[in-house]
């Protein structure tokens, strides 16, 4: 079958692209941006690549066109598919046919760390010789790519609640009927699908829902939203996380690259890994909970930790150039960034830090976290905003509310001179951003070394 992808380089969609090829199928894609890592993988997998949204995209005709959440009514690709009533699908509800049905679904939701702790528990389970499938939104160090089949009933899937598509307007989570869900944590985002954090709750019930009486949901103890959705209904056994939870962590080095795993209250073992930040701590206690629920004993889990590399573009150090760190961060939410700057302040000490972000999601282009902003960036030495040309807010309003030294940049290249006026040897440059920030990773590097 030759399927056709529209919006194939997005996380989610170029990872469906790759379960497709290995299913047998003939796979291409278009797309309005293509840039790595996801373009890499896929053109590795010889999958066809199109720039842009062209009708002929679609010559010769694909016996199914996946669309994307991203695209809309009066796209042309979509307007073509439409008036030649091309059989067409949602990418969640193509996953949810062809892929997952009669498997042991292990999803991981929440609003923040879920590509990091879906990569985790995939990795957790391929090192107790469990080979699971997964479908991860972002492309895991261990496994060097972000989907694959696997050949066992086990399969991990990042549980976006975003959108499904233009005609579906669920949350892609619910059409995955998960046995194992994890529900990492849960505040405000997407505004531009949610017009408040209870319609979000709503989702997430919808998803408690279809998780049957002998599976297992596991959630943070002190995640108010996450107690209200449970509250609603829950008809699964639930086990809890962090502090008051039945899976806890005590830190053994401040910056959380040290930590010994306990289980109602019993030690399981010490985690060292080259990972920083309490939040990466409380994702390890939901991998291990749902590893557990599949057989993988604490101990096992534990030694797998200690091997986790992390994911591409997650506090990613990509160079390292005359003394100067360079990082790649996928952080686009207030308390990501926070808690992705407390972990590396933890670990540099003193040194320098430079933030370097781009306001590019949805939720940040409506301005639904500029009032989080200037709290985030507070461990920081020196923040430059870059102000993409369709923020539809006041960036310069919110860089004046930082307690630290902060400035708004219009271009790249003022970005990139700022910086290299400023770092010296031993400074740590972190660049946060959902996209691929005009190459600017590869432009800072440069200039550092020039």
């Amino acid at each position: 079958m030759h399927i056709h992808i529209l919006g194939i380089c997005g996380t989610f969609m170029g990872s469906l692209a790759v379960l497709a090829k290995a299913l047998g199928h003939r796979v291409t894609g278009s797309d309005a941006n293509v840039y790595p890592p996801m373009s890499t993988q896929l053109q590795a997998q010889g999958i066809e690549l199109m720039q842009g949204y062209e009708p002929a995209h679609l010559e010769p005709v694909p016996d199914l066109v996946v669309i994307g959440n991203a695209l809309s009514r009066g796209n042309p690709a979509v307007e073509h598919v439409l008036n030649k009533g091309l059989p067409y699908v949602s990418g969640p509800q193509w996953l949810a046919d062809h892929v997952l049905q009669g498997r042991w679904v292990l999803a991981v939701a929440g609003t923040h760390g879920k590509t990091t702790t879906s990569s985790m528990l995939a990795w957790i389970l391929e090192h107790a010789g469990m080979s699971p499938g997964f479908l991860i939104g972002g492309v895991p160090q261990n496994f060097g790519i972000s989907a694959r089949l696997g050949d066992t009933p086990f399969f991990v899937v990042e549980a976006d609640e975003y959108d499904s598509a233009f005609f579906d307007k669920r949350s892609k989570f619910v059409h995955y009927r998960p046995r194992t869900a994890i529900l990492n944590n849960l505040e405000f985002d997407h505004a531009d699908i949610f017009p408040d954090l209870a319609a979000i709750e709503r989702q997430f019930h919808h998803l408690v829902r279809t998780v049957p009486g002998e599976g297992l949901i596991v959630h943070p103890a002190g995640d108010e939203a996450l107690q209200r959705v449970v509250r609603m209904g829950c008809w699964t056994p639930v086990q809890t996380t962090g502090a008051g939870g039945r899976w806890h962590a005590r830190l053994l080095a401040e910056d959380g690259s040290r930590f010994e795993v306990g289980f109602d209250g019993q030690p399981q073992g010490v985690v060292e890994w080259a990972l920083s930040g309490q939040h990466n701590v409380a994702n390890a206690l939901a991998a291990l909970a749902a590893a557990r629920h599949v057989g993988v004993v604490p101990a096992q889990g534990v030694a797998a930790l200690g091997a986790f590399l992390s994911v591409k573009r997650r506090m990613e150090r990509f160079a390292e150039v005359n003394g100067v760190t360079l990082y790649d961060d996928f952080a686009h939410h207030p308390t990501a960034i926070a808690t992705t700057l407390d972990g590396l302040r933890k670990r540099i000490g003193d040194a320098p830090l430079i933030a370097i972000i781009e306001p590019r999601s949805n939720s940040m282009k409506l301005g639904a976290h500029r009032d989080g902003l200037p709290e985030s960036v507070k461990l920081a030495d020196q923040v430059f905003w870059y102000a993409p040309p369709n923020l539809g807010w006041d960036l310069h309003a919110t860089s004046a509310r930082c307690s630290v030294p902060s400035q708004v940049c219009d271009s790249l290249e003022a970005i990139v001179e700022q910086v290299r006026a400023q770092a010296t040897p031993g400074t740590q440059v972190v660049i946060m951003s959902n996209g691929g920030f005009g190459g600017l990773h590869g432009r800072l590097a440069a200039a550092l070394g020039g």
